[in-house]
C-alpha cells in the first residue's frame, strides 16, 4: 500500500482487481486510503488478540496462508513487503508468491527528513534493539511513547543523545535532539525517526570502526610521523602498560579511569590490527570474527549440546573446548602453550595448574609446603658454598615451590604477591614517617635492629 493514500502501483491495482479475496494488515494507517473502492477485509481484530508482535506476525501469516489454500488472495501491508515480518514468514514458505512492492516506510521517513547519506538502514521500531552501528537509519512504527523510549535509547548509544534527528509524523518532519524522541505530544502508526551521523570530527559518538579508520588516517602518508613509524615490535610494550593501567583503575574502583583505560586497550588492539592489515596478515574484522567464533565454540554449554550447572562445570567445558580448538593432544603441549612473557609468578601458577590436570600435583597445600622447606634448605646449602649458579637454580625452585603451595591453598599467587608488596610499601612509608617524627633518619635506625623493630611494630599496628 505504501506510506500514504495514492502510493498504490498500477501492478498492485491489477492484482487487486483480479483477486478472489483481499486482506489488509490494518486500517489504522494513512496508506489504507489507497484501498477505497475494493472489497477488503482487515486484520484489525487480530491485533487485539495477540500478546506481542512476534505472535501477531505468526498469526497473520497463518491466516493468509490458510486462505490461499482455497484460491488466490492479495495481502496488503503498509510500507514495503520487505519491511513486514508476516510477509517475510509467508515468503520463506512459498517462493511462488507474487510481490507488488511499494514505497517503504523507511524510505518515506528518510525522504521526508531530507537526509544525505546514501546507505541508510531501515527497520521497525519494534526491532530497534537489533540495530547495529550504522551511518544513517530510518526507524518507523514509532507508534507509542514506550516504543519511542526504546528508539531513543538505541539511537543514543549509536549517535549520541544530543545528536539531532528528524521526527516524522503524518509525512512532516521536524528536527529534535535524540533525547526528545519520547517527549512528543502524540504518536501513531505514521511516526518515524530518521538520523544520520555528522561530520567525523564533530560527532558525539564513535565506534570501533571509527577507531580503526582514524588509525589508518594517522598511519597514511601525510599522517602522524610517530604513528606512521611504529611497528608491532616497537609498541608491543604499550599493550602491557595499558592493560596494567586498566587493572589499576579497576582496583581503585575508578569508573572514569576504567572507561579511559579500556579505550586505551582498544586503541592498542586497533593499532595492531591496522598494521597487520597493511602487511596482508589480517584485518580488524577478521580478529573480531575470530573472537566471536571462539566464544561460541568454547561456550558449548550455551550454544551447543554441553551442560554446565555451575561456575566450575562451565569452566570445565571451556577448558575442554579450548584444548580441542588448539589441537593440543598431550598435557605437555598445554604447558608449552603458556606464554613465556607472562609475569613469572603468573606463569608458574598457570603451568602448575595445567600440570595438575593429569594428576601431577601435591596431595595438599601442606605436602606442597614440605617441598618448599626442602627447596629452601637446598638453596641455603648452595649459598653457604658460595655457589652462585646453584643458588640461582635453587632460588628458582624455592619460588616455584612457594607458588605451588599458595596455589593449592586456593589463593591467586599473583594477587597475593602484589598485595604483600603493597602492604610492605605501606608499612615502610609509615615506619619512615614515625622515625622522622622523632627527629631521626631511617638509615641510622636500621643499623640498630631492636630500635628498628620497635618502629616497624608501631607501623604494623597503624597499617
Amino acid at each position: 500500500m505504501g506510506n500514504v493514500s495514492g502510493d498504490l502501483t498500477l501492478r498492485a491495482d491489477r492484482a487487486l482487481k483480479g483477486a478472489r479475496k483481499i486482506y489488509a494488515r490494518t486500517s489504522a494507517c494513512p496508506a489504507f486510503g489507497s484501498l477505497e473502492g475494493y472489497n477488503v477485509e482487515t486484520f484489525d481484530g487480530v491485533f487485539k488478540s495477540c500478546r506481542n508482535f512476534d505472535t501477531l506476525n505468526k498469526k497473520l501469516a497463518s491466516l493468509v496462508l490458510a486462505a490461499a489454500k482455497e484460491g488466490d488472495v492479495v495481502y496488503c501491508v503498509d510500507g514495503s513487503v520487505t519491511e513486514d515480518e508476516a510477509c517475510k514468514i509467508i515468503l520463506s514458505r512459498h517462493r511462488d508468491v507474487e510481490i507488488c512492492d511499494s514505497v517503504s516506510k523507511g524510505a518515506g521517513a528518510y525522504g521526508a527528513a531530507r537526509l544525505k547519506c546514501a546507505v541508510p538502514v531501515y527497520l521497525s521500531a519494534y526491532s530497534v534493539k537489533e540495530l547495529k552501528s550504522c551511518r544513517a537509519c530510518a526507524v518507523f512504527d514509532v507508534d507509542c511513547r514506550l516504543i519511542a523510549s526504546d528508539v531513543k535509547e538505541r539511537l543514543s548509544d549509536i549517535f549520541g543523545e544530543e545528536t539531532y534527528c528528524c521526527f516524522v509524523s503524518g509525512g512532516k518532519a521536524k528536527r529534535i535532539p535524540i533525547y526528545e524522541i519520547d517527549r512528543q505530544s502524540e504518536y501513531d502508526a505514521s511516526c518515524a525517526v530518521a538520523v544520520e551521523e555528522g561530520e567525523f570530527l564533530k560527532r558525539d559518538r564513535y565506534d570501533f570502526e571509527d577507531l580503526v579508520a582514524i588509525m589508518k588516517t594517522l598511519r597514511a602518508p601525510g599522517g602522524c610521523p610517530w604513528d606512521g613509524a611504529q611497528t608491532p615490535e616497537s609498541i608491543k610494550g604499550n599493550m602491557i602498560e595499558e592493560a596494567y593501567e586498566l587493572v589499576d583503575a579497576i582496583e581503585r574502583g575508578d569508573a572514569d579511569g576504567k572507561e579511559e583505560e579500556t579505550g586505551d586497550v582498544l586503541l592498542q588492539a586497533a593499532f595492531h590490527a591496522v598494521m597487520a592489515e597493511e602487511r596482508g596478515e589480517f584485518t580488524a574484522s577478521d580478529a573480531l570474527t575470530r573472537i566471536v567464533k571462539k566464544l561460541i565454540f568454547r561456550h558449548s554449554h550455551i550454544f551447543g549440546g554441553d551442560r554446565a550447572a555451575d561456575e566450575g562445570e562451565a569452566l570445565g567445558v571451556w577448558e575442554k573446548n579450548k584444548v580441542a580448538e588448539k589441537g593440543q593432544k598431550t598435557f605437555g603441549e598445554t604447558l608449552l602453550a603458556v606464554p613465556k612473557n607472562f609475569p613469572a609468578c603468573l606463569r608458574a601458577q598457570k603451568v602448575g595448574k595445567r600440570a595438575s590436570k593429569c594428576g601431577f600435583d601435591f596431595l595438599s597445600p601442606v605436602s606442597a609446603s614440605e617441598k618448599l622447606w626442602e627447596e629452601v634448605q637446598e638453596m641455603v646449602e648452595r649459598m653457604r658454598a658460595d655457589d652462585k649458579e646453584g643458588t640461582f637454580e635453587e632460588g628458582g625452585d624455592v619460588l616455584f615451590a612457594a607458588v605451588n603451595t599458595v596455589r593449592l591453598a586456593g589463593v591467586d599467587c599473583e594477587e597475593a604477591l602484589r598485595a604483600a608488596t603493597e602492604k610492605f610499601i605501606r608499612r615502610f612509608v609509615a615506619c619512615e614517617k614515625l622515625i622522622s617524627a622523632d627527629g631521626k633518619k631511617i638509615e641510622e635506625v636500621t643499623s640498630d635492629g631492636l630500635l628498628f623493630d620497635y618502629y616497624w611494630q608501631r607501623a604494623k599496628d597503624e597499617t
